[in-house]
C-alpha cells in the first residue's frame, strides 16, 4: 500500500499491527470502523470489519493465531490447498494489517503481465458475494480508468509477470477507485475469455512462446456473469442465474456433477433435475 501511494495511487491508510498495544494506538488514530486483514489468506477468511476496541482485540487474536492442524489438513486433503500446512506445523503467526474503512462498491481486476507490462485484463464490479466478506458470486464487466491506471503503475514498478489480482472500492459519488489489496495469484475469473484484450491465458501463452496471440471468441456478450457454483450455492433461485451469463462448465460434466453434489442439504430442496433447472435450461448429458 505504501508503494502504491508512492506511485500516486489512492489507497486507504494501512498499518502493520504486531501486538495489542499497537492495535490500540492504531485504532485510536484511524478511528472506527477499521478493517483488519491477515496476510496470506483468501476468500475473505482473513478479513474482519470491526467497530469497537473490544471487537478489534478479539479479531486481532483470531487473525494472528497460527491455523489449526485440523483446518490445515482439511484444506490440504479436501481442497488440495497446501497454503496452511507450513504455518500450522511451524506455528507461525500471520501478519495483520489495519486499514481505514473505505465506503463504496467492491470491484476486482485480474491481469496478465509480462516483465512489467499488462498484456490483458478483466475488470469487474462485484454485484453479489458468497458471504459479506467472502468472494464474489456475481460480477459485472466494467472499464474503469482509475483501476487500469493503478494496475499499470504497480505492474511496472514491481516488474510483474504472471497473473495478479487487484481489489478496489469504487466511490459511489465520484466513481473513483481506491486500491485496497493485491494478490500475486490467479482469481476465480481468470478462465473467462471475453474478447480482445480480455483473454488472459492466451495473452500469457503468446508472451511466453513469442507466438501471435490466439484469443478465443467471447464466451458471452452479457456484462453480468454469475459464477458457478458460487451464486447457485448462495441462492438456487437467484435472478442472476437467468438474467446474467451463468458460468457453468458444460463441457466438463463430471465437474458440474461434483459441484452439484457438493452443495450441502440441497437434496432437501430439489430433486436432481430440479437442481439442474435451477441454474440453466440446458441439461447435462445422461451418464
Amino acid at each position: 500500500m505504501r508503494l502504491a501511494q508512492e506511485e500516486g495511487i489512492r489507497v486507504p491508510r494501512t498499518e502493520v499491527i504486531s501486538n495489542i498495544e499497537e492495535l490500540r494506538k492504531c485504532t485510536s488514530l484511524l478511528g472506527f470502523p477499521v478493517v483488519l486483514k491477515a496476510n496470506g489468506t483468501s476468500g475473505g477468511e482473513g478479513v474482519r470489519v470491526v467497530r469497537t476496541l473490544e471487537e478489534a482485540e478479539r479479531a486481532f487474536h483470531l487473525l494472528q493465531s497460527p491455523p489449526l492442524f485440523a483446518r490445515a489438513a482439511k484444506r490440504a486433503l479436501i481442497n488440495q490447498d497446501l497454503t496452511l500446512i507450513w504455518p500450522a506445523i511451524r506455528r507461525r503467526r500471520f501478519t495483520v494489517n489495519a486499514q481505514t474503512f473505505e465506503p463504496g462498491r467492491d470491484a476486482t481486476s485480474l491481469v496478465a503481465c509480462w516483465n512489467g507490462s499488462v498484456l490483458a485484463s478483466l475488470h469487474f464490479e462485484v454485484l453479489n458475494k458468497c458471504t459479506s466478506n467472502g468472494p464474489a458470486s456475481v460480477v459485472r464487466l466494467i472499464e474503469n480508468p482509475d483501476m487500469f491506471a493503478a494496475i499499470k503503475k504497480i505492474a511496472k514498478r514491481l516488474n510483474l509477470s504472471g497473473l495478479h489480482g487487484f481489489d478496489f472500492l469504487i466511490e459511489s459519488e465520484t466513481g473513483s477507485a481506491v486500491l485496497i489489496e493485491i494478490n500475486p495469484r490467479a482469481t476465480q475469473v481468470g478462465h473467462l475469455s471475453l474478447g480482445p484484450g480480455r483473454d488472459l491465458p492466451a495473452a500469457l501463452v503468446a508472451a511466453i512462446t513469442g507466438e501471435t496471440i490466439r484469443e478465443a471468441p467471447p464466451l458471452t456478450d452479457n456484462d453480468t456473469i454469475a459464477l458457478f457454483p458460487q451464486e447457485w450455492k448462495r441462492n438456487p433461485e437467484s435472478s442472476f442465474l437467468r438474467a446474467g451469463y451463468h458460468d457453468v462448465p458444460w463441457e466438463e460434466p463430471d465437474l458440474v456433477r461434483a459441484c452439484v453434489r457438493g452443495r450441502q442439504n440441497v437434496s432437501e430442496l430439489y430433486s436432481h433435475r430440479e437442481r439442474i433447472r435451477a441454474f440453466s435450461t440446458v441439461r447435462l448429458p445422461n451418464s
